[in-house]
């Protein structure tokens, strides 16, 4: 422990944003850097409490008391080691991650926590900065000649793929879009994550032996069976990508859209795609139905293309300002949170359900019709007399995802699926044999630090099916093939 009285000597000192006059005339990152100064005293705050929550709440089991004090006495090549054994991917959790392990902090329970995911990105950028992030490849007597197929090149895809190329497998990694990334290249904006971040571990993924195909939609240019009989082991890592629809007169009409496509092109513009018949925000009236992360990032686009206004909606009432006796420390607060989309402007509305959808003579949607509703037994219920009309242009539906979309996979492969229509797995195993999944796709749409450990877990399955033996790292744990 660097400093056993940091915690009283130090507040919370965050990232700071860019203006936000400055950030919407571009799709840049958000944040700038901290001094370095300040990067000392918070990885100073940590009080090495004995018990660390902090690794409860994260799924990776990140050892983040001893990457804090690594931070704190500026041994950042330390810290990158010990961040690295756990977290294949950093720099993507540290942008990206709500952050479950700051709010099962210790000091959070009656002061603000420490900015772990803020450290955690600091410490892997200083290690791309300094040449630290290298390719582990394998040695010639590591390799067993086994080849794996991962299907899906999101977090989980690419974390398993890492893993089982360290491993000493042959692993080929399908994506059906044109670049590979998943949902981190065209599900998130740049002003949250430029693309370059990607790319870059792409290269060491490449280097460490892993093989991209894209443009390759398994079910349909390759069929799943023929993808199993010709691998020694198959990852299901395709996402939870059917998203949750909106059932309501008006559902047909023009200008209804969905989160993901909205972004998706968007995303491909600012790489210097052309986008034919885009979607755009520039001067309409934009509804944006979902309070979430995905609800928010729609938001900032909106923004940024010119949105003459922008609500965005939530079915539920407002959370509270501070947390209900239900919901104790350290669980997850459900709380009221302001996003740095919903900083830039626009207004939010809380406790409403949409009725339904009102064209003009084109077919395109002009207005929403919607209720007030309160919770009666946890389900929403309108509240008579309260309707509201807006007008809008532009509806697009954030609500959340509720299923992998697997009908050619269980087609082709029979592999089950559980009451949630996900891939039904024991230990990341599915029903077929040597067919494997992980992330969304097993799990249900969650976080990306999920996913990772999916992956990680996952590979550790496959590895262990195909050698007779576990050798790569269970969760939380630095095994032979761990490492960075």
């Amino acid at each position: 422990m660097g400093k056993p009285t940091g915690f009283k000597e130090w507040h919370r000192e965050g990232a700071e944003r860019r203006p936000v006059s400055e950030r919407l005339d571009d799709y840049r990152e958000l944040y700038k850097e901290r001094p370095a100064a300040v990067r000392v005293q918070q990885g100073g705050r940590c009080m090495d409490c004995g018990v660390p929550f902090c690794h409860q709440g994260c799924p990776l089991g990140n050892l983040i008391p001893d990457f804090n004090d690594d931070a704190y006495e500026g041994d950042w090549k330390r810290a990158f080691t010990t961040l690295s054994s756990t977290n294949n991917f950093p720099e993507f959790t540290g942008r990206l991650c709500p952050a479950p392990c700051e709010a099962a902090c210790v000091l959070a329970i009656n002061d603000k926590p420490v900015t772990i995911e803020q450290i955690e990105l600091e410490i892997v950028e200083e290690a791309w900065s300094n040449g630290w992030v290298t390719p582990r490849v394998p040695r010639a007597d590591q390799r067993t000649g086994k080849t794996v197929a991962v299907v899906g090149s999101g977090p989980a895809g690419l974390a398993a793929a890492q893993q089982l190329a360290r491993a000493g497998h042959e692993v080929t990694v399908f994506e059906r879009d044109d670049r590979v990334g998943g949902l981190l290249r065209y599900g998130i904006p740049d002003f949250k994550m430029e693309k370059h971040v990607i790319d870059r571990r792409l290269a060491q993924l490449e280097a460490e032996g892993v093989r991209f195909r894209t443009k390759v939609h398994v079910g349909e240019d390759l069929s799943w069976a023929e993808l199993r009989d010709t691998h020694d082991a198959v990852v299901v890592a395709i996402g939870a990508q059917r998203a949750r629809d909106l059932q309501v007169d008006g559902r047909q009409l023009d200008g209804v859209v969905f989160a993901m496509d909205f972004l998706t092109q968007q995303n491909r513009r600012v790489a210097g795609d052309l986008v034919p018949d885009p979607i755009s925000a520039e001067g309409r009236h934009v509804i944006i139905l979902g309070g979430g992360d995905t609800g928010s990032d729609c938001l900032g686009t909106s923004h940024r293309q010119g949105a003459a206004s922008v609500r965005q909606i939530e079915l539920f009432p407002e959370p509270p300002e501070a947390r209900a006796k239900g919901n104790p420390w350290p669980q997850w607060p459900l709380v009221f949170r302001t996003s740095s989309s919903q900083e830039e402007g626009g207004d939010r509305d809380y406790a409403l359900m949409t009725t339904r959808l009102e064209g003009d003579a084109d077919g395109r949607i002009s207005k929403l019709h919607a209720v007030h509703v309160e919770i009666v037994d946890g389900r929403p219920v309108p509240v008579e007399g309260s309707e509201v009309v807006y007008d809008c242009d532009l509806l697009v539906l954030a609500m959340g995802f509720v299923s992998p979309i697997t009908e050619a996979l269980v087609a082709q492969l029979g592999v089950e699926l559980d009451r949630r229509g996900n891939v039904a797995t024991t230990d990341f195993q599915t029903s077929v044999p040597g067919v494997f999944a992980a992330g969304d796709a097993q799990r249900g749409a969650s976080l990306i630090v999920w996913a990772i450990s999916d992956g990680r877990e996952c590979a550790r399955a496959v590895d262990a099916a195909l050698v007779g033996h576990a050798r790569l790292p269970t969760r939380g744990r630095h095994l032979a093939f761990g490492g960075r």
